[in-house]
């Protein structure tokens, strides 16, 4: 494992489509990943709108997702001429290797995968389809694809990289050497609760999202539940709601959350949403008016995806034939030019 990004590494990570991004998502990834991007490492940005098939019956709204996705993305600076955004379902070649991946590894081995397990348990479906057991394999695709050979994880999320980490060894050793193995960027992000107390999620309506306006923002934090002591301090353990604002007001400040709480003293809830209020909306202003300024030109939104894409198809087709090659299967034709055609019906 490393914690440590260079210019010769290159990065794989991404968000599913299931609706806009949310607080927790700045300040747990993309934020990072800004950062290494502007730190000089090639990132790859794929947006797995097949996988929201996983846990639910059907896409709903997939394509308005998708925008949203990336609109926050390029709000938070992510730069399309440096860093490659992509859509799962437009990379064939990508998915082809989940065949092979998954002729890899063993039905125990995904069952017990513990994203397999999480997702099932939070599951909006009566019973879950193939396709969530297949789910480790395809993010490995999604890595290997374009043979990242870093991946910005939190500790929850080590063993899934393990998995992708013990199916390119496998590979290697069946066919030959392909795929480079690999190594965890573990996030020190802290965990943002929702403003009900549980775990931020877009699906538990709990979130505050990138494109809320000032008005939204103030009203969900209103709404954020804490408690009946006066005195704010910071101490997950014993006040995780009243934490959880003081640490977002934190983040969004650049603080200690112990320095803010100080600061609270005896003001109460109301002083403390107050200040989370105002240390978000000043935050995330630049953020929300560069996403704005994007979403008013949604066909040059489009045509960046367009060209993430074919970069990324390039890679995949590149990638694919290699795997061909060393199993020894049929490969990818060359495309066949005006004079090859006319000779070969002479």
């Amino acid at each position: 494992m490393t914690t440590l990004a260079t210019t010769t590494d290159r990065i794989l990570s991404g968000d599913r489509p299931t609706g806009p991004l949310h607080l927790g998502h700045y300040f747990g990834t993309l934020q990072n990943r800004v950062r290494l991007q502007n730190e000089g490492v090639d990132l790859f940005l794929v947006i797995p709108d097949y996988q929201v098939l996983t846990d639910r019956d059907v896409a709903e709204r997939l394509t308005e997702n998708v925008e949203d996705v990336v609109l926050d993305y390029l709000g938070a600076g992510v730069d399309p001429t440096r860093s490659t955004i992509f859509t799962h379902s437009a990379i064939p070649a990508l998915n082809q290797l989940l065949l092979p991946f998954l002729s890899l590894v063993s039905v125990a081995e995904l069952s017990r995968n513990p994203t397999v397990k999480d997702e099932i348990a939070h599951s909006r479906q009566a019973a879950v389809s193939g396709l969530m057991y297949t789910y480790p394999a395809h993010q490995a695709a999604d890595i290997l694809f374009c043979k990242a050979n870093l991946v910005p994880v939190g500790k929850d999320q080590v063993p899934h990289l393990e998995l992708t980490r013990t199916i390119a060894r496998r590979f290697n050793e069946r066919y030959g050497p392909v795929f480079p193995e690999p190594r965890t960027l573990l996030s020190e992000a802290p965990l943002l609760l929702g403003t009900d107390g549980t775990k931020m999620s877009k699906s538990r309506s709990n979130s505050i999202a990138l494109k809320a306006s000032s008005d939204e923002t103030a009203r969900l934090i209103r709404g954020a539940k804490t408690d009946a002591i006066r005195t704010i301090s910071y101490d997950p353990e014993r006040r995780p709601e009243v934490s959880n604002l003081v640490l977002l007001a934190a983040l969004c400040q650049g603080r200690d959350p112990h320095e803010v709480a100080s600061e609270l003293g005896d003001g109460g809830s109301a002083a403390l949403k107050a200040t989370v209020t105002e240390a978000v909306n000043t935050c995330f202003a630049p953020l929300r008016a560069r996403r704005a300024e994007y979403a008013e030109d949604m066909a040059y939104v489009r045509k960046l995806i367009a060209e993430g894409n074919e970069r990324a198809k390039a890679i995949a087709e590149t990638t694919l034939d290699e795997v061909r090659e060393a199993m020894g299967t049929f490969r990818r034709p060359r495309l066949a030019t005006p004079a090859g055609i006319q000779a070969a019906l002479s």
